[in-house]
């Protein structure tokens, strides 16, 4: 990852830091991590929300099937902007608010995967609902829902929508992160 990469990411998150969520980019070890247990055979339709700098992204794109949907949802202009040049032929989308909304726009129905690097627990509780609705709608039952967190704040929350199959500690990543892998009941 760029340097300059790294400090916009960090510029960011002093902007916004409830938004951002950290102060740097997601590490190579947490990318690998939240990646490992997708069926990669089987995503035909993924959506990665909260893509920041590309750092997970970068990996998705290394997995995906030439003929898989891939959505990225990122909220600041500048990094979206980035993604869009990095990975044009992902489809990118400014709010994960919208993504039934952006699915449907592109003819899918529901997601095989989302991989999400929002930081839930930072949001307020009416925003914390209304995406994991969101994320409910949209992906198909049995689908996987893979999300990094700083804490295990989430886990009771995530377990009303999700089986959560098991949570894994990154530790190689600042700060250090706990991966939910889930599945929609």
């Amino acid at each position: 990852m760029e340097i300059s990469q790294s400090l916009l990411f960090l510029r960011k998150f002093f902007h916004k830091p409830k938004q951002i969520g950290s102060i740097w980019p997601s590490s190579s070890f947490l990318a690998k991590r939240m990646v490992r247990d997708v069926p990669w055979d089987r995503i035909h339709s993924i959506a990665e929300l909260g893509s920041g700098t590309g750092a997970i992204t970068s990996v998705i794109q290394t997995r995906t099937l030439d003929s898989a949907n891939v959505f990225l949802f990122e909220k600041d202009k500048r990094m979206k902007d980035m993604l869009q040049q990095e990975f044009p032929t992902f489809k990118c989308y400014a709010n994960a608010l919208s993504l039934t909304e952006a699915i449907k726009e592109e003819g899918l129905t529901q997601l095989d995967c989302i991989i999400s690097g929002l930081p839930f627990f930072n949001f307020p509780k009416e925003l914390r609902s209304a995406l994991l609705d969101q994320i409910v709608e949209a992906l198909r039952p049995g689908g996987y829902f893979i999300a990094f967190q700083y804490s295990l704040q989430m886990r009771k929350e995530l377990s009303n929508s999700f089986i959560i199959e098991k949570i894994n500690f990154v530790p190689i990543n600042m700060p250090p992160a706990f991966v939910y892998i889930c599945r929609k009941q």
